[in-house]
């Protein structure tokens, strides 16, 4: 063969390979549907937002042995505790831009209240425990799509309710062991931002979300450690990787 020919053939293998390396990533066909389905994996951090009532520091009385079985609080606070989720996704496309979106998962996090006595060392933890499922419908606006990535806001409401709940487990026990309890479902709304990053088989879609629920998620005891609150709001953030 001659060179002019070894030259052509070079030539169009190398405009082939160029156009075969410009051609998008399929992303395994999630966006040519109207419907499609995936999972989640995703990373949580959630405290509450604590509003206390106007006596929250005066010591308790317990009417049972008549008398003060705490001292007066310091302070009441609430550290973020963290957790992990699983799910799947269920997306339906509305237009090219805009989609419906609802991700139902299995939540495990636990939440804490820590109370401060100036007469005591220790501050005193309470741990709420809880496993949740979360159901949320949300609104998703894309972007265009450029080469093999998208960005994307969100926004919508969830309902969360709690499975194996711990409600009467304290039942019968001193005031100084009780839990703080929440209730067993509340809403919260819900706003975030990701990607799509679309590669030959699947889209992967990395997310951030902030939600705050709804109301009060305490249930009303009397006891030391829930006497003193007036309610609490329930703050997350969520770190997801979505595979579709």
């Amino acid at each position: 063969m001659s060179k002019n020919g070894y030259l052509t053939i070079f030539c169009l293998f190398f405009c082939c390979s160029t156009a075969i390396a410009q051609v998008p990533a399929w992303g395994g066909g999630a966006d040519q549907n109207d419907l499609s389905f995936g999972f989640s994996f995703s990373y949580i951090s959630n405290y509450f937002k604590i509003n206390k009532k106007p006596d929250w520091r005066d010591p308790y009385f317990d009417p049972g042995v008549n008398s003060y079985i705490t001292d007066s609080l310091k302070s009441i606070s609430s550290k973020n505790a963290s957790g992990f989720a699983v799910g799947f996704i269920t997306r339906y496309r509305l237009t090219e831009h805009i989609e419906v979106r609802t991700t139902p998962s299995l939540v495990f996090a636990d939440r804490s209240i820590s109370y401060t006595y100036p007469k005591s060392s220790d501050d005193v933890t309470r741990q709420v425990q809880s496993t949740m499922v979360d159901f949320p419908l949300e609104i998703k606006l894309k972007s265009d799509r450029i080469d093999d990535f998208r960005a994307y806001i969100l926004g919508g409401v969830k309902y969360s309710l709690a499975i194996g709940s711990k409600k009467n487990s304290d039942a019968g026990q001193d005031p100084l062991s009780k839990m703080v309890k929440n209730v067993g479902g509340f809403g919260s709304y819900e706003a975030g931002l990701g990607c799509d990053i679309y590669f030959e088989f699947f889209k992967l879609s990395p997310e951030i979300k902030i939600s705050n629920s709804f109301g009060n998620v305490l249930v009303p005891e009397n006891h030391p450690y829930s006497a003193p609150l007036s309610s609490l709001g329930l703050h997350t953030v969520t770190f997801s990787l979505l595979f579709e």
